[in-house]
């Protein structure tokens, strides 16, 4: 059944919103793309005319202000301005949607999910890759208890060549909030910690490395997001590795990069249960267990995974109009820029970094 027409404000225009946001969006039958906003102007109003939206602005301030009456907004800037953006439309009584990370630091991160609870509104940032075929089928085959007790596992984003909008504002630290790290391993730790039960972590180690900011090769798709400057800054890591411990006693590997000498370009999650192992890579599910006294590779026959991001942004729209329960919350963000502060901490330090059972 068809909910209200929801006013929808979006809020940067660059290229995340015009390939993974636009499209799912523009067609929904229950969203009216009311007001765009950039602070390029120029774009902004490209934008604008292909997607036929008629208020158009360089200062997410004046949208707001304008426009009272929007029943959400949808927030694809910078990372360093996700929330003040997001705490601005909360306290006007606006739902959001804002791109991942949450926020760069812990208390902006918290400062997000108080201005929600004190509206009442829903503040969901992106998590696209808890829709993926594969990734729900493995939630469900734990759910069911078939993995036993999941006691260890790693995740990771590795690029030979795909550094983001070099010398633009994915590597300058203070409106990204850092590389590779905060850019991917926002996606598949939390798709990790979310297939083991969402244990809370209790200490961190971290190690960053800054090895090829002077290389120009790009063999990633991924590389286009951003806008590159010749003499740009580039004061991020290229790499990161880590080490998670949980309250539970599990504990989680991880690697992320948008440069280094590997093979080839590869996202996963491996986690080992004592009744099975599981793996997400290249899209897919694989189990690894026993029957009949027989080790058995169980390998899932699902739909192609190319959902993008659009599962998520439709999930969104459902629980505004009341047709679902929000699948991650504003808690998991306070959660997750916790883990990825407490990693660059370890990493500037040396050392491991404590963190509070309850993530305060």
């Amino acid at each position: 059944m068809s909910g209200k027409k929801l006013k929808a404000g979006i809020i940067g225009a660059g290229n995340i919103f015009r390939s993974a946001h636009a499209p799912a969006l523009e067609n929904h039958p229950e969203v009216e793309l009311t007001a765009l906003c950039d602070t390029n102007s120029e774009r902004a109003r490209q934008r604008a005319a292909e997607l036929g939206i008629q208020h158009v602005y360089s200062d997410y301030n004046e949208l707001l202000e304008a426009h009272p009456d929007l029943d959400f907004v949808d927030i694809c800037t910078p990372n360093a301005y996700h929330s003040e953006i997001s705490v601005a439309a909360l306290e006007r009584g606006i739902h959001v949607f804002c791109e991942k990370p949450d926020a760069v630091t812990p208390q902006e991160a918290a400062k997000m999910a108080a201005a929600a609870e004190r509206s009442g509104k829903i503040l969901m940032a992106m998590r696209n890759n808890r829709f993926r075929p594969a990734v729900q089928f493995l939630k469900n085959y734990i759910s069911e208890g078939h993995a036993g007790e999941i006691y260890t596992g790693r995740c990771g984003w590795v690029r030979r060549r795909g550094i983001p909008g070099k010398g633009g504002w994915f590597t300058t630290k203070s409106l990204s909030g850092g590389g590779p790290l905060i850019d991917l391993g926002v996606h598949f730790i939390d798709v990790a910690i979310w297939l083991m039960g969402g244990p809370r972590p209790v200490s961190v180690t971290g190690a960053a490395y800054t090895k090829f900011a002077g290389s120009s090769i790009s063999d990633s798709e991924h590389s286009q997001f951003g806008e590159s400057k010749d003499e740009g800054t580039f004061d991020v890591e290229d790499l990161a590795t880590g080490f998670i411990r949980f309250d539970n006693g599990a504990t989680l590997q991880i690697e992320f990069s948008w440069a280094s000498n590997v093979e080839e370009e590869m996202n996963f999650v491996e986690l080992r249960g004592t009744g099975a192992g599981l793996s997400y890579r290249r899209g897919e599910a694989k189990v690894f267990t026993e029957v009949a006294g027989t080790l058995v590779d169980l390998l899932p026959r699902l739909p192609k995974d190319n959902v993008g991001h659009t599962p998520h942004l439709h999930h969104f729209i459902d629980c505004i109009q009341g047709r679902a329960v929000p699948v991650n919350t504003p808690q998991d963000g306070v959660d997750m820029i916790n883990i990825l502060s407490a990693l660059y901490e370890s990493a500037r330090t040396g050392s491991e970094v404590k963190l509070s059972p309850q993530g305060e």
